[in-house]
């Protein structure tokens, strides 16, 4: 048990909210750091109600004043593939609830391609991996990511990754257009298990108890082809932020309450 513990972390918190701050204060402290060392951070976000419940208290921080936001990138995990005024736009709602509050250069801002972009649902996903590839490394073609940002659907689905779908075992692809989605809308565009799990840091974000069950699949090891949460791992560090509504049945040795 404890060498599980050493690979997956789980912090709790007493409700929604308090998941939501206190995951935005770690990311401030995290970026913080890294700029002040002159280095430069590359994010990858999510949407759903998580991501961005944790985006808006990032936007209602005064940290948010005290970071040099030039030095850090912004990529999306996944985005619907809806035209570009859609409220359901990962990209929309990170720009209202973040984006728009902290001066970050636009050219830092890497979104995917809106239906209404003249590109076509494949293309956009070419684009998107051949943006990726612009900030790649020696070693893939991609950004190295410093974190990553995760919501978990009820289903265990992580970015656009559904369960025993074709998307979640591909590895020759960074960025896939995900069509006959199921979970609305139908089609979208999804970075791949590779790319996700290249990251440095890996924080899954599981408020409330519909998340209950796919939380405790996840740490028992499940398959990643039926529970994709199950199957993201940071290279130094997986971290899945629950509240005590989604911490129902985690075992208390799984818990880590220092860190």
């Amino acid at each position: 048990m404890s060498e599980f513990r050493a690979e997956k972390r789980v912090v709790v918190s007493s409700d929604a909210r308090a998941l939501a701050e206190g995951v935005a204060k770690r990311f401030f402290q995290r970026i913080s750091s890294r700029a002040t060392d002159g280095k430069t951070t590359h994010v990858l976000l999510t949407g759903g109600t998580a991501g961005t419940a944790v985006l808006q208290a990032a936007g209602e921080s005064d940290a948010r004043h005290e970071v040099d936001w030039s030095r850090v990138h912004f990529w999306w995990g996944d985005e619907r593939f809806v035209p570009s005024n859609d409220p359901a736009r990962n990209e929309t709602a990170a720009r209202e609830a973040f984006l728009s509050r902290i001066d970050v250069p636009e050219a830092n801002i890497h979104p995917i391609a809106a239906a209404d972009s003249g590109r076509t649902h494949d293309e956009a996903a070419a684009d998107y991996a051949d943006e990726l590839a612009r900030f790649g490394t020696d070693e893939q073609a991609w950004p190295r990511f410093t974190v990553t940002f995760l919501g978990v659907g009820p289903d265990g689905h992580i970015a656009s990754l559904f369960p025993d779908r074709s998307e979640i075992a591909d590895t020759e692809h960074a960025v896939l257009a995900v069509r006959e989605s199921p979970v609305p809308p139908s089609e979208r565009i999804t970075l791949t298990r590779p790319v996700i799990n290249s990251s440095r840091r890996v924080w899954l974000v599981l408020p409330g108890s519909d998340k209950a069950s796919a939380l405790g699949l996840a740490l028992a090891g499940a398959s990643y082809h039926s529970v994709p949460a199950a199957g993201a791992k940071g290279r130094k560090q997986t971290v899945f932020f629950v509240d005590e509504a989604a911490a129902q049945g985690v075992p208390e040795e799984l818990i880590d309450p220092e860190f």
